[in-house]
């Protein structure tokens, strides 16, 4: 195996010429390469599009910095965490370097795609992946894994326009079952808080390894098990808008009692405010009969000033206490 070849951000190769020099695969989008212990992520946002949509592209930047989604191993049914998928979500527990590269047009005079070499990543430490719904080959809705990478840390991207993810083309809805987290992968360790079961986390973020409060996941979790446990039928939704990048999920929907919650990590007055605005744009979206109510799910009750804000808003109140969840049943 030569060590001559330098993957440097910005180069222009071929799938082929890589496979020569690490000695991986060349026709998945997903390609391990054992020997060198390295994952090799090729990304085709416009291969999506004959079937309307793609989740594949650079997203906005974040408190954490640059972020790349990428659409999971599989053309058709539901993806799963395994084969591919996991060599990717487990790259960094099994000590193997990430490098994305962005289809760039073809090789002159020839069919093969170019690749430009985007730089090395790690799959976010907080949230790895993401379930989305999606058109798959056979042109059937399905679960997709979306897969959240980062720039390693020092490290200069090649980005360039055309990686931005593109607006969806139309407005849709997709209600879509409330999942179980994928658990994280290495590099990121649960501390049990005292109250309430919340997660102090220490995640190697860019920038170095950095304190993280991973509150609104707990919550969200633990409330889905309240409302099952209650009999109560529990999904979300995720809401593209035409000219517009991304979707918009809303934390959890109680389809029993038809109520739309959006949970916060902290009860203080700039996450309720927060909470507001997101329920303000989800509920114009959420069809169904008449009479949705909103709620705000908190881990602790709010001051009383908060309180009435959320009753002057119309905004139901749910916090947990010690004992389970205040506000739930929600009155009225």
């Amino acid at each position: 195996m030569t060590t001559t070849f330098e993957l440097r951000p910005g180069l222009i190769t071929t799938r082929e010429e890589i496979a020569r020099v690490f000695g991986c695969g060349t026709f998945q989008g997903i390609e391990p390469a054992v020997a060198a212990k390295k994952v090799f992520v090729y990304s085709d946002p416009s291969a999506g599009e004959e079937y309307g949509y793609t989740f594949d592209g650079r997203a906005e930047d974040d408190e954490y910095g640059p972020l790349y989604l990428y659409t999971g191993y599989g053309a058709t049914g539901d993806q799963q965490l395994k084969s591919r998928n996991k060599s990717l979500c487990q790259h960094a527990r099994e000590g193997r370097e990430l490098h994305l590269f962005v289809a760039h047009g073809k090789v002159p005079g020839s069919g093969a795609m170019q690749q430009r070499y985007i730089g090395p990543m790690r799959v976010d430490p907080l949230i790895p992946v993401e379930v989305r719904r999606g058109l798959g080959k056979d042109r059937k809705m399905r679960d997709a894994l979306v897969f959240r990478l980062r720039p390693v840390a020092g490290s200069e991207p090649a980005w360039a326009a055309r990686d931005v993810l593109r607006p969806a083309t139309a407005n849709g809805l997709e209600e879509v079952e409330v999942k179980p987290t994928i658990p994280a992968q290495a590099g990121v360790k649960d501390k049990e808080a005292e109250r309430h079961g919340t997660a102090e986390t220490i995640a190697d973020v860019p920038g170095g390894p950095r304190r993280v409060i991973r509150r609104e996941g707990r919550l969200v979790e633990a409330f889905k098990e309240h409302l099952l446990a209650a009999g109560h039928e529990v999904k979300t939704f995720q809401i593209t808008l035409e000219g517009e990048i991304g979707a918009l999920t809303p934390d959890l929907y109680d389809v029993t009692d038809h109520v739309l919650y959006e949970a916060k990590g902290q009860a203080t007055r700039n996450n309720v405010r927060m909470a507001l605005g997101q329920l303000a744009d989800y509920r114009r979206h959420v069809p169904g009969p008449d009479g949705l109510r909103v709620a705000v799910l908190l881990p602790d009750e709010p001051s009383g000033d908060l309180k009435a804000l959320l009753k002057a808003q119309g905004v139901h109140l749910v916090h947990r206490t010690d004992g389970g969840f205040a506000g739930f049943p929600l009155a009225g």
